[in-house]
């Protein structure tokens, strides 16, 4: 009988780790790719630049990076929109200071999750809303003065491209406006399994002194996109609209560039001009 109990404890507990294992496989729909370089993980934690008290990952999967971020004093929340992970994390021996929130990062009001106070965001963020996450960090940018990430290799040199730069563009123009960007390295595809079918790289956004702009940014925004909407086409003609009344502005030598010509202050100085030019409408 006692043979027989050990057995059946056994098998039962076999079940539940392959059941367990199952259920941790890679799930598409969550764009999850998992890192298994643990040399990776802790460059990845070291890379912020200051000891913050408080520290949010997002997508943080078996918790690979997760274990990094530990250190005394330091409040870590970890947001997983996967269950399973969330199941295994917990059943896992617990982290000094973390706190793990099943839910969707893009769901989250940030502003609760510290009580209003700053963190620092980091994480090997799922490629299919990489562009998301980081527009919502804007949306919070009083409370993030930093950002460490993993992304898809394109998004990464993407965002830190500056002007002349073919990858320079609509989401280049709108981080820089508040965020000094710098890519740090890049992770080949073999360092994840699954393997994804692009090569990634980590990047820092450290939030420029003064979070705010000169001019109205919902028009800031509205300028940056309207003009890489037709990249390839001079200002002059994309901008035509704003200057229906005062057409004679778009003479300006200024308004024969193209957007990729442009740095973040010009944008604003173009912010400006058509802000000038619908007051006087």
């Amino acid at each position: 009988m006692k043979n027989g109990l050990y057995c059946f404890a056994n098998h039962f507990s076999s079940s539940i780790e392959h059941s367990t294992r199952l259920r941790l496989k890679a799930k598409k729909s969550y764009g999850q790719h998992f890192l298994h370089r643990d040399d990776i993980a802790a460059r990845i934690a070291a890379s912020l630049t200051q000891p913050y008290e408080r520290v949010l990952e997002v997508g943080p999967g078996k918790g690979m990076l997760t274990k990094h971020l530990g250190a005394p004093g330091r409040a870590v929340v970890a947001v997983e929109a996967d269950r399973d992970m969330v199941e295994y994390l917990d059943a896992r021996p617990p982290l000094e200071g973390l706190r793990v929130i099943s839910a969707d990062f893009l769901q989250v009001d940030l502003s609760k999750t510290f009580d209003n106070q700053t963190f620092a965001l980091i994480g090997n963020f799922p490629y299919n809303i990489s562009s998301q996450i980081l527009f919502k960090m804007l949306d919070y940018r009083d409370l993030i003065p930093e950002m460490v990430g993993m992304f898809q290799k394109e998004v990464a040199v993407r965002v830190v491209s500056g002007p002349g730069n073919k990858d320079y563009g609509v989401i280049s123009v709108l981080l820089q406006a508040f965020y000094e960007g710098k890519y740090l390295f890049s992770v080949d595809k073999s360092a994840f399994q699954p393997p994804p079918q692009v090569q990634s790289g980590v990047i820092r956004l450290l939030r420029k002194p003064q979070p705010s702009l000169p001019c109205d940014e919902a028009l800031f925004r509205s300028v940056v996109k309207i003009t890489f909407g037709q990249r390839r086409k001079m200002l002059r003609n994309t901008l035509r609209p704003f200057f229906s009344q005062q057409p004679e502005a778009l003479q300006d030598d200024f308004f024969l560039k193209r957007p990729e010509q442009l740095s973040v202050q010009d944008f604003i100085e173009l912010t400006l001009r058509v802000q000038e030019t619908k007051n006087r409408t």
